[in-house]
């Protein structure tokens, strides 16, 4: 169960509203790098950990209870940054020709238009579990494997996206509340980033957590490929060298090497297709 406190978690400040911006906070509500997606991320993780110890279940829980808190602050953020937004096509002349260059060379003001209109009709200037598009989220990008070390480096993966749409979200903003806004919403990310890898690190770090799942027997691995990097490339062409092609592997567990990725099976042959399979009679044989 959950319990409702009706503060913010931290000041939520808009001294110049601008519609323009608030399409642009809707990323970080709806988008794949935005906060519906590691609060629910998290959840579900949670609520399907399994293990002697509840501890990473609590955690998780209470890192995406504060999540559910981060997506309040911004749907507030965007409802303050439309307080003034016009409502009416021939007032809606607030986008330049350098929005519509950053947004991708479209009509600026088709762009501000139609999310102007969808705030307006849908939700009465408020925001939308959608990303800057107006497209929902639709959960898609939620991960929770049942396998702890997997989640956890999909949660690194999560919070290192969503700190770097924070950090261009606060360049792309002079307003000095937004600003403040965002300080403390990087500075969560940062600490996000730091519990997951440390989680990683409880785990054993990469000698114990990897590969994942460790609780497979690496004996029924193909010993032969299993550190191996395929360069495949025309042959003859050198690997990208680096740490992944000599040396101890990270995992303490090999030695990686290279090897020239060449056809090692069969060409493919089928038979003929089924008489009820709708193909055609040459195809059935």
């Amino acid at each position: 169960m959950f319990y409702v406190d009706k503060r913010l978690q931290y000041p939520v400040k808009v001294e110049s509203p601008d519609p323009v911006y608030a399409r642009m906070l809707q990323q970080a509500i709806g988008g794949i790098e935005g906060e519906i997606r590691v609060c629910m991320q998290y959840f579900f993780q949670a609520w399907g950990s399994r293990g002697p110890t509840t501890k990473y279940r609590d955690m998780l829980l209470n890192t995406a209870t504060e999540e559910m808190g981060h997506i309040e602050m911004l749907a507030t953020a965007v409802a303050m940054n439309l307080e003034n937004a016009p409502t009416k096509l021939q007032e809606a002349g607030v986008a330049d020709k350098v929005v519509g260059a950053v947004m991708g060379g479209e009509n600026p003001r088709h762009v501000v238009e139609g999310m102007l209109h969808r705030h307006l009709l849908s939700t009465g200037m408020a925001a939308f579990p959608a990303n800057c598009e107006g497209v929902p989220f639709d959960m898609s990008h939620v991960y929770a494997s049942g396998n702890l070390a997997a989640d956890m480096y999909c949660n690194v993966a999560a919070e290192t996206t969503g700190r770097v749409l924070a950090v261009r979200l606060s360049n792309a903003t002079n307003d000095p509340g937004m600003k403040d806004m965002w300080s403390f919403l990087i500075a969560r990310d940062t600490m996000h980033q730091q519990q997951w890898l440390a989680v990683i690190e409880e785990l054993g770090g990469y000698e114990g957590s990897l590969p994942i799942p460790n609780s497979f027997p690496q004996s029924e691995e193909h010993q032969k490929y299993n550190y191996s990097f395929f360069a495949t490339g025309v042959e003859g062409s050198p690997a990208p060298e680096g740490r992944w092609t000599s040396g101890p592997s990270l995992d303490g567990k090999g030695v990686y090497n290279v090897v020239q990725n060449a056809p090692m099976g069969q060409e493919p042959v089928l038979g003929p297709a089924r008489p009820d399979s709708g193909a055609q009679s040459q195809q059935i044989g």
